[in-house]
């Protein structure tokens, strides 16, 4: 397997990006002189190939017209998206022509675009890995995980910590902003229900420091996904910051209407500029899926979480992993999210022979009668 991988290409767009950085720095070090980084600024993908020392290859890429450029997707094994597309015209040349396809996005309305390929990725051979990174992505096999050590499953809780001492890229900062207003569904109880970002909170018990943090809903995709993947009666997603203050303020925002401000395309230009300028509080991230439900006659509470440092270091080294096994021990044709393709246990523990680290904590109470 390994002698056909090293006669094709690895196509990382938005890959000098912060994310997309590690990426191809990981799997330029497996498949030296293999990896093409691309995106907008061909200077800024030039300075990361120079600084690889001719590991990864640049090329100047602009996502709204790229379907008019098929000739980058020539000799290319795999397409690593590190940005949210535009449309799916892209996506569906990269699949029909038989490309492995990778996507990092936090959106679940282009997720559910991306799924609607999927008989365009068996008709070309292709597969789609989505729900690639921390969250989503890690989170989804964590749940993956959880869900088996339950008889009967009611309820989990996807929490999130990040460190904003951490080096996060505009588009992600921006997607973050632009989520602050955000009014959606999830599952409860099995029923929809209409909630919004950071306007309900709770507490979450978080293994850094062993106390408890409140933590505030937000729109990530991670919830949405595993609702359809897994079948799961109630998902919920709840982030936090460290500084907590920022989770504090960012609250208020968004209650006394003041978040509202943040449409208007200046005011959310400056917030993106000042967020990624200063960075403040700790690098550390949390990764946690805590579930509730029946095991052996009686309820349970399983608690489980990666932690580590740096967010975006922990999302590309999640991805890179990803694209590696997709390659090399490859995957059915179609479009499928990572808990479809992954074993969660062995996923992890490779991930974290690193600097990150595995929690796990089973809480019994009451004796069903």
């Amino acid at each position: 397997m390994v002698s056909a991988i090293l006669k094709t290409n690895i196509l990382i767009v938005g890959g000098y990006g912060a994310v997309g950085r590690v990426i191809a720095q990981t799997l330029a070090d497996k498949f030296p002189g293999l990896v093409i980084v691309a995106g907008r600024s061909y200077e800024k993908a030039n300075a990361l190939a120079k600084a690889s020392d001719g590991k990864v290859k640049p090329y100047q890429l602009d996502l709204t017209t790229a379907h008019e450029n098929p000739e980058i997707l020539d000799g290319v094994a795999a397409v690593v998206m590190c940005l949210d597309v535009p449309d799916m015209r892209f996506i569906q040349q990269i699949l029909q022509r038989g490309i492995h396809y990778i996507d990092i996005t936090a959106n679940d309305e282009i997720l559910q675009q991306i799924e609607a390929l999927a008989d365009v990725a068996k008709v070309g051979g292709s597969t789609a890995v989505l729900s690639v990174g921390l969250s989503p992505g890690l989170t989804n096999l964590l749940a993956k995980y959880v869900q088996t050590q339950f008889d009967n499953i009611h309820q989990i809780n996807i929490h999130i910590l990040l460190g904003l001492g951490d080096a996060h890229g505009a588009a992600a900062t921006r997607w973050t902003v632009q989520n602050l207003n955000a009014d959606y569904t999830i599952r409860e109880n099995g029923k929809p229900r209409q909630v919004s970002s950071f306007v309900e909170h709770k507490l979450a018990y978080f293994p850094d420091d062993f106390r408890k943090k409140e933590v505030y809903r937000f729109n990530l995709a991670d919830q949405h996904v595993v609702t359809r993947t897994l079948d799961l009666p109630s998902v919920s997603t709840w982030i936090t910051f460290d500084p907590n203050s920022s989770a504090i303020l960012m609250a208020f925002l968004r209650r006394s209407g003041l978040s509202k401000l943040l449409r208007y395309q200046w005011v959310e230009a400056i917030t993106v500029k000042l967020s990624t300028a200063v960075q403040r509080g700790s690098d550390k991230f949390i990764g946690q899926v805590e579930a509730r439900g029946e095991k052996d006659g009686r309820m349970q509470t399983h608690t489980i979480s990666v932690t580590g440092k740096g967010q975006s270091r922990a999302t590309g080294l999640v991805t890179a992993q990803v694209v590696e096994q997709l390659l090399s021990d490859g995957f059915p044709p179609g479009v499928f999210h990572s808990e479809h393709l992954i074993e969660p246990l062995p996923f992890i523990h490779r991930l974290t022979e690193g600097d990150f680290v595995f929690h796990e904590n089973v809480q019994t109470s009451e004796v069903l009668s």
